[in-house]
């Protein structure tokens, strides 16, 4: 790593669908600094920034309508998240900083 680079820092984020769902192969977005991306459900890694705080959200998509929708901003010393989707495909969805 070059002297100029940035400091970096890797996080987890867990993303629960319930067992239950009145939805079916939709697969949440996540969205880190800004920019949104397709996941997978489960347990994934992103880089982001060591040294401020990073908003981090996810979203559901049905190719009519969002849904799902929860947003957390990670403070530098928090290193993982947990997302859990909503039941019914109009609920919002929960998410929280994991220890």
């Amino acid at each position: 790593m070059s002297a100029d680079a940035p400091a970096t820092r890797r996080i987890e984020i867990t993303l629960r669908k319930p067992w239950f769902a009145l939805y079916g192969l939709i697969k949440p977005t996540l969205v880190v600094s800004g920019r949104s991306q397709p996941v997978q459900w489960g347990l994934g890694t992103w880089q982001v920034p060591a040294d401020r705080p990073e908003p981090v959200g996810v979203y559901l998509y049905n190719r009519v309508w969002r849904f799902g929708r929860a947003e957390l901003v990670l403070a530098p010393e928090q290193a993982a998240v947990e997302y859990r989707a909503p039941v019914l495909p109009f609920l919002r969805g929960r998410i929280r900083a994991a220890s």
